[in-house]
C-alpha cells in the first residue's frame, strides 16, 4: 500500500511540475513553480486529514513524511547541482535584448505583448522601446534595464552624454562556473582563470559569486 502511495506522489509531483512549466512562469508571479506545487499538495494533505474519515492516520503521516523527504531531496539537489536548479526552479530569460523584442523567447515563455506591456507599465515604463534589456525572472517578475535616455532621472533633462548600456553577467555562482553566461559575455575560461589568479584565487569553489560587466570589469565575493 505504501509503495502505491509513494508511486502516486512521485507521478503527481512530476505531472504538476510539467503542467506548471507548460503554463509558464508569468502565471505564478512571486513564487516559483516548485513553491506552488509544495503549497498546493501540502494544503491538500491537510484537507484530506480533516475531511476524509477513510484515511488512516498512519497513511497521512507516511504521506507527509515522504513528501517532506521529496522536498528535502529537491532542495539539496538544487543547491548542489546547477542542472537540478534549472529543472525545478527554471532560469531567467531575456525578452528584450539591446532594445529588440525577442519573439521566440516570448513564445517559449508563453507571454504575449499585452502581458509584457502590462508588466512594464507596473514598473513605470509605458513604451516597450524604453527598455534596453528585459529579463523574465524565475518567479515570473520582470527586471528592466532602461535605455540610457529613459533612466531615472531622465538623462536628456540633465544633458548627460549618451553611453552604451551593458548587461552584467554572473560568471560564477555557488562556486561553479556558469559556462553559458561566460560565452554570452564573449569571454574565455582562460581569461577568467587569469583574473582569479591575479586575486590569489586558484579554484572556482573559493568564489561565492563573480560578476562581469563591460564598464565595471570583474567583481567577486569569496566564501567567508
Amino acid at each position: 500500500m505504501y509503495v502505491d502511495i509513494a508511486f502516486e506522489l512521485i507521478v503527481g509531483f512530476l505531472t504538476l511540475l510539467l503542467v506548471l512549466k507548460f503554463l509558464g512562469k508569468i502565471q505564478f508571479s512571486q513564487i516559483t513553480p516548485f513553491d506552488f506545487i509544495t503549497g498546493l499538495v501540502m494544503g491538500n494533505f491537510v484537507g484530506d486529514a480533516v475531511f476524509d474519515d477513510r484515511i488512516d492516520i498512519t497513511e497521512i503521516i507516511f504521506t507527509i513524511v515522504f513528501w517532506g523527504l521529496l522536498i528535502y531531496c529537491v532542495e539539496k539537489s538544487t543547491k548542489k547541482f546547477m542542472a537540478f536548479r534549472v529543472m525545478f526552479e527554471g532560469k531567467p530569460a531575456l525578452l528584450i535584448k539591446k532594445g529588440q523584442i525577442l519573439y521566440q523567447s516570448l513564445k517559449k515563455n508563453h507571454i504575449d505583448l499585452n502581458q509584457l506591456q502590462q508588466q512594464m507599465r507596473k514598473q513605470g515604463y509605458f513604451s516597450i522601446f524604453e527598455a534596453e534589456y528585459v529579463i523574465l525572472e524565475r518567479d515570473g517578475q520582470l527586471s528592466i534595464v532602461p535605455k540610457h535616455e529613459y533612466g531615472a532621472p531622465t538623462k536628456q533633462d540633465l544633458n548627460i552624454p549618451k553611453k552604451q548600456v551593458s548587461l552584467p553577467f554572473a560568471l560564477i555562482m555557488d562556486g561553479k562556473l556558469v559556462v553559458g553566461n561566460l560565452k554570452e559575455a564573449g569571454l574565455t575560461e582562460e581569461w577568467l582563470k587569469e583574473q582569479l589568479t591575479n586575486q590569489d584565487i586558484n579554484d572556482y569553489r573559493d568564489v561565492l559569486y563573480a560578476e562581469w560587466q563591460e564598464n565595471n570589469g570583474l567583481n567577486l565575493s569569496k566564501y567567508n
